[in-house]
């Protein structure tokens, strides 16, 4: 039987990527989308993209049945979602596409989104939604916490490196480019037109939330505590995120490590040594492509990952977790090729 399935916030950038993904899967049955303001409309009045689709109408979360449902994607704003999801049935499996559930740590939780966890119980049992780190576990979750997009960019490559002792902890700098998309569909002055087109800016540098979770993964992996430097910033356009990040270490040990690390991975692509991936490579697809290069200073090296953060950085992750929960082949509706041109 198909998994009867709710998204809860279809009326997002990450809602209608799932949409988009699942509407062509038949292993999943979408049975109930919700929204906030847009309920009561048809999901292909608020996407024209989608009005082709058979579509349940955009309801309110308290309207949904969830005794009928199997699976829930949450894609509610950050700091909503704990209290939806400590009231879903027992037999309901989730993945979270929001921060709630990504810090294992509550106190590190309230330290960057400024307030107490409402559901801690439920945060001891959430799994980092990673799935080419944490396969096993999230196969046995009920609840997994996808990982942030500008976090799944810079953090793949950087944990077997740091695992296996090949860079120096303290050296790791990531400076990452996001397209506009990363900031969510609801309107803020920040992303008007006028003033993202035309040039680009950092925000958030040293403060930006997403930096526990990097702080959070590569500690765990090096075993002691690791922070890196992360500097995030916003792009005119639409889709990717380009990660250039810099590391004390070997380019050929770094670069056969990555190979080796991920050569059985369906959708991580480590390119040819001296070969650097571009976001319109990846755009549209759940792949993420890592590429090496030696800087002209000995004993250093440049690592350039990319990612669709709609899709590998959220809603196509968001899948790969769900298959993994339910028993079904990885690459179940994410085989979609990259958008070119």
């Amino acid at each position: 039987m198909a998994i009867r399935t709710a998204i809860l916030g279809a009326s997002g950038y990450t809602g209608a990527e799932l949409v988009r993904l699942l509407s062509v899967v038949s292993e999943y049955d979408l049975i109930a989308l919700s929204a906030d303001r847009k309920a009561g409309q048809p999901m292909g009045a608020v996407f024209p993209h989608l009005s082709h689709i058979d579509l349940p109408t955009l309801c309110r979360i308290e309207e949904i049945n969830f005794g009928g449902i199997d699976h829930v994607f949450c894609a509610l704003p950050h700091a909503t979602t704990q209290g939806v999801i400590r009231d879903l049935p027992e037999h309901v499996k989730i993945v979270d596409l929001s921060a709630d559930f990504r810090l294992r740590d509550p106190a590190a939780y309230e330290q960057w989104y400024g307030g107490a966890h409402t559901a801690t119980e439920l945060q001891k049992t959430a799994v980092y939604g990673l799935p080419e780190f944490y396969r096993d576990d999230i196969a046995t979750a009920r609840l997994v916490a996808s990982t942030g997009c500008y976090v799944a960019t810079g953090v793949t490559p950087l944990i077997p490196l740091v695992e296996q002792g090949l860079i120096d902890l303290d050296s790791i700098v990531v400076d990452a480019k996001s397209g506009v998309s990363g900031a969510g569909r609801a309107a803020k002055e920040g992303t008007l037109f006028a003033e993202v087109s035309e040039g680009f800016h950092a925000y958030g540098v040293g403060s930006h939330r997403h930096t526990a979770e990097y702080d959070q993964e590569l500690s765990r992996a090096a075993g002691k505590t690791v922070e890196v430097t992360f500097a995030p910033h916003l792009i005119p356009q639409n889709r990717g995120i380009l990660a250039t990040i810099y590391v004390e270490g070997d380019a050929d040990a770094i670069h056969a490590s990555l190979t080796a690390r991920f050569g059985p991975e369906p959708f991580v692509d480590v390119m040819p040594l001296g070969t650097l991936p571009h976001t319109r490579h990846v755009r549209g697809s759940n792949y993420q492509r890592i590429g090496i290069i030696a800087d002209r200073r000995a004993g250093r090296t440049v690592i350039v990952s990319v990612l669709d953060n709609l899709v590998k950085g959220a809603s196509g992750q968001a899948i790969q977790n769900a298959n993994i929960m339910h028993g079904l082949p990885e690459t179940t509706g994410l085989l979609q090729q990259p958008l070119f041109p």
